[in-house]
């Protein structure tokens, strides 16, 4: 099963670091280039424990949907999503955040298994595993980017 491990450091504090990695408007926003949606569960603002959204994206040309469940929920320590409907075999992403000396280090880890067997890791190995690092890094470049100026107020209002 594939893993992708990112570490991402950030000038700004924990709980607003968390909550911008929850946000379904930012997210909306760092994968415009796949045409992202939010189509039914938690379209707008944060997602909590228990709450799914379902998505819509063009990967590789082709309209997908995926839909993902909050599993585990610390505010501001950790969070898991999971996917429990989409074209993956299955995903578990955690995200965990600590503070050190007022910088955040978000650490992502995604365990995800493709669908098809011995096809599907036969295109981790080509592409899909880089394709997700892609999408993980341009995710936490703009988490980044909003936590650190006043922009995080566009997307969590108090």
């Amino acid at each position: 099963m594939p893993k992708i491990v990112l570490e991402t450091y950030i000038n700004a504090p924990a709980e607003r670091v968390f909550d911008l990695s929850r946000s379904i408007d930012l997210h909306k926003l760092s994968t415009a280039q796949t045409n992202e949606e939010a189509i039914s569960g938690v379209v707008t603002g944060l997602i909590s424990m228990g709450e799914h959204v379902k998505w819509r994206a063009r990967h590789f040309g082709i309209y997908q949907t995926l839909t993902s469940k909050i599993t585990e929920f610390d505010r501001p320590r950790y969070f898991v999503d999971e996917m429990v409907q989409g074209v993956f075999h299955s995903f578990v992403h955690q995200h965990h955040f600590e503070e050190k000396n007022e910088t955040t280090i978000m650490r992502d880890i995604f365990n995800y298994q493709s669908p098809l067997g011995f096809l599907g890791k036969i295109a981790d190995v080509l592409f899909l595993k880089r394709y997700m690092t892609r999408l993980l890094k341009t995710r936490n470049e703009l988490i980044k980017e909003f936590a650190e100026t006043s922009r995080w107020k566009e997307v969590i209002t108090d």
